[in-house]
């Protein structure tokens, strides 16, 4: 088997759109359901799902944006407006919020008395590939904990550095408590 993994130079919003066009293209030969995505905003989970728009199968495929959790910058605020998540709601994508898989929790140990957790060994793993390979494998943890994506198939998983899209793989997702049976099986973009 030979497939194509396309490799962007600097990680970034400016590979959103051949990021979406990569994820387009191999939806076509699949019969893959679920897209877990990472915007913080919802911006870059409305175009990837304007884009799938055209695809005869759309209507099969669900879209879950992951946003940050209340307080990941400031006390008790949320980063992603209500005005967004209802737009989002209505071009029928779901909204996720909620606490990082990879840092949590650990995070706040680790910032309070020093040292690093398991969890973020893990992540910084991950790093070792891209930030976004880590982002991917995180809210895939994230969606199956909440029981939004299923954890024997196949799903799409998008991530990216900092601002927009440049990370996409197939994997299947796992619940936290088995985070080291997930699986990766195609990597379709990511920064090199």
């Amino acid at each position: 088997m030979k497939k194509s993994i396309t490799y962007f130079e600097n990680g970034g919003k400016e590979n959103t759109e051949d990021l979406i066009a990569c994820v387009k293209d191999r939806l076509k030969d699949s019969d893959i359901k679920y897209i877990a995505v990472a915007s913080v905003s919802g911006e870059s989970a409305l175009k990837l799902s304007k884009s799938l728009k055209s695809l005869a199968r759309f209507k099969d495929i669900k879209i879950i944006n992951v946003t940050h959790h209340a307080g990941f910058k400031k006390d008790n605020e949320l980063e992603i407006s209500g005005e967004k998540r209802k737009e989002l709601k209505n071009n029928g994508i779901t909204t996720y919020l909620g606490s990082h898989a990879l840092s949590g929790v650990g995070k706040g140990i680790s910032k309070k008395f020093g040292g690093v957790t398991p969890v973020e060994i893990i992540a910084a793993t991950l790093r070792i590939f891209s930030q976004g390979i880590k982002v991917c494998a995180e809210i895939s943890i994230m969606l199956a904990d909440a029981g939004l994506v299923p954890v024997d198939e196949k799903i799409i998983a998008i991530g990216g550095t900092g601002k927009g899209l440049d990370t996409a793989v197939i994997l299947t997702p796992k619940n936290m408590t088995n985070v080291f049976d997930i699986k990766f099986h195609e990597i379709l973009a990511m920064v090199k």
